[in-house]
């Protein structure tokens, strides 16, 4: 009797305690630590998984942003100090490239510098640093934008200044991708002739828009004929969104290739025969840092005022390239806006109180544009534009990471805005207000804008938003055909595929809305992390969706209430029969009993029996019986 009255002691105990656990942490059902705290991905029956975001960023996040020796330092002069710092620029760039490709900064001390036309930063190698953001001239560097000459002009433009969409080939060098299907995070692949190509090869990855590719994904899920306007309201058409990657290779063996970052969405040959060709990088600038800089762009005092420079920072044909501890005010379009532009990161940067009318076009504070890859802006503010961070760059830009960043006073919603833009994370973010009185409540959206604009269609696609809270704001996740989104430990007034405004379609994969305690709290940290302890593991998932060996997961949450997710991996077909027990054996319920394929799958228990009745708290058994042997797992229901 003593015997079982410690039995049942340490059950009561083992429970109190998993309800305390469980209480503080808990950890998404398709992207987790296993035992040895390497993250795993789970895909669902179609192949569809969260990616590796942790490439965003300089040098993709293998190097932290260098501290470059000053080698040039001016002070403002009276007038227009647009020419001033432009011959700067040119004198630094003069310099020889150190061991790392940089030539040096130039360093403009405390003052106010008036610049009626554009700083034009466009030599690799070179840093323009200020000596701080705040408002005191006597102790940073303000760089006052004034006059309208060229109208809606840019105040500094970075890089080569063009928007090439990386088009510029080798000829002859273009080979077909012939691997059936390369599923999103994957990076490597065979193709037809590797002899043009060596590692280190800075490629493109082309996936042509056509029929059979628009079909399968509803000609861009535009809902032509719904409310918009000929000839806005049409669906895509075939050659109109070509799905595009900017990429390294870094192995080659045999015919297949292995590149740096992973794709942000399937290739899938019977709906595209996809292709690489090897980038010239004509006119492209590398190596660019932009610091420590206020840009205040003056205008009339009118808030809708429209007569005035147009975006504060513009980084056009760019690769491995900063903007830091810099505060951007009063642009009309954009604070700052990249277009052509690979491994930039934008970290703590205020984009803040744009000027001009509040409609379609205007007041994008982080402006994520045409042919944008791989940009990390991190710790970054936004205040009263419309779309504070925004991928307008449609089918061009994917790999887009917005982690530990803020927005206040936002008109509408941060999003994915056009197009097909792939590979968007909003991690670790905050509304810290909203939505506006008398305008939309929705502030984040990964889902479908219909025939909004130029028929924007399906926006977003494989993008996630992780522990994002959108304060009492509407978040709205859609899934789109062939494609998924997610939002993994969100919270707000509505976490949903459906909201105000907004098209219907299929919601997204939704897990953990309202729920505190989501590990890891930031999953672009945990990925870096990651990547960097297990450099191979992470690059190439097919490991997780062709699994070895015959592994039953614990089940997710634990202890749970209502529901809970029991995930397993088979190394082969089998039949799977999924059965729940009580504490003495008695059958509950059978979840699955069916012929499954070799990879991972999942089940839902609802905490009911077979017949629909909820059963009580207390210690299950799931067991889980293949080809391949049966396992069976403890797991525990808390009311």
């Amino acid at each position: 009797m003593l015997v079982m009255h410690k039995y049942i002691l340490l059950n009561i105990s083992l429970v109190v305690l998993l309800c305390n656990l469980n209480a503080q942490t808990w950890q998404s059902s398709i992207v987790y630590y296993d035992v040895d705290s390497s993250l795993v991905y789970v895909r669902d029956s179609v192949g569809n998984a969260i990616p590796d975001f942790s490439y965003a960023g300089y040098k993709n996040g293998n190097e932290g942003i260098p501290f470059v020796d000053t080698k040039k330092t001016i002070g403002p002069i009276e007038g227009d100090n647009t020419t001033h710092i432009n011959n700067a620029l040119f004198e630094v760039a003069l310099n020889p490239a150190d061991d790392n490709g940089f030539r040096g900064a130039l360093l403009l001390e405390p003052g106010i510098y008036q610049v009626n036309g554009t700083i034009k930063l466009q030599y690799s190698g070179v840093i323009l640093r200020g000596s701080g953001d705040g408002n005191d001239s006597t102790s940073n560097t303000i760089i006052k934008a004034v006059g309208n000459t060229p109208h809606q002009r840019t105040v500094l433009l970075a890089g080569g200044g063009a928007s090439t969409k990386w088009q510029d080939e080798f000829f002859g060098s273009q080979q077909n991708i012939v691997t059936d299907t390369v599923l999103v995070g994957e990076n490597s692949f065979e193709i037809e002739d590797v002899s043009f190509f060596s590692v280190g090869d800075n490629i493109i990855i082309y996936h042509p828009c056509t029929e059979e590719w628009l079909k399968a994904i509803d000609y861009g899920g535009t809902h032509s004929g719904e409310g918009g306007a000929e000839p806005v309201d049409v669906p895509w058409s075939v050659g109109s969104q070509p799905i595009v990657f900017n990429r390294y290779i870094t192995a080659i063996d045999g015919n297949r290739v292995t590149i740096d970052v992973p794709v942000y969405n399937h290739l899938i040959k019977s709906l595209a025969q996809s292709y690489i060709y090897k980038y010239k990088r004509q006119s492209l600038q590398t190596n660019i840092g932009i610091e420590d800089i206020r840009i205040d762009i003056e205008y009339n005092g009118n808030e809708i005022d429209e007569e005035h420079a147009w975006n504060a920072i513009d980084m056009y044909l760019i690769e491995d390239a900063w903007v830091r501890n810099s505060t951007l005010l009063h642009f009309g379009l954009s604070g700052i806006r990249t277009n052509t532009a690979t491994r930039i990161t934008i970290e703590n940067v205020n984009a803040l109180d744009p000027v001009s009318r509040v409609v379609g076009g205007q007041r994008y504070n982080f402006n994520f544009y045409t042919a944008s890859q791989q940009i990390l802006f991190k710790n970054c503010h936004a205040s009263n534009g419309r779309h504070h961070y925004v991928s307008n760059g449609m089918s061009w830009t994917s790999g887009i990471v917005i982690t530990g960043c803020t927005s206040e006073g936002a008109y509408t919603s941060s999003e994915g805005h056009r197009r097909w833009s792939m590979g968007i994370l909003f991690d670790d973010y905050r509304e810290l207000d909203g939505p506006r009185a008398g305008f939309n409540p929705r502030l984040i959206g990964l889902y479908n804008r219909g025939y909004y604009g130029t028929s924007h269609g399906w926006a977003a696609a494989h993008s996630a938003a992780w522990n994002a809270d959108v304060h009492d704001g509407e978040l709205i996740v859609q899934k789109p055909p062939t494609a998924q989104n997610y939002a993994i430990g969100c919270s707000g007034k509505n976490v949903s595929g459906s909201g105000q405004s907004t098209f219907d379609e299929p919601e997204g994969f939704v897990e953990g809305t309202n729920t505190p305690g989501l590990v890891p709290q930031s999953l672009y940290k945990a990925q870096l992390n990651d990547r960097k302890k297990n450099p191979v593991s992470v690059k190439n998932e097919s490991s997780v969706i062709l699994p070895e060996r015959f592994v039953v997961h614990q089940n997710y949450p634990n202890p749970f209430n209502p529901s809970t997710i029991i995930t397993y991996e088979i190394p082969g077909n089998s039949k799977v029969v999924v059965q729940v027990f009580d504490s003495i054996g008695q059958l509950v319920r059978i979840l699955n009993n069916t012929f499954q394929t070799k990879g991972m799958h999942s089940v839902e228990w609802d905490g009911k029996t077979t017949s629909g009745i909820n059963v009580n708290s207390g210690l299950y058994l799931y067991s889980i019986e293949t080809s391949f042997g049966t396992i069976t797992k403890k797991m525990i229901l808390v009311k």
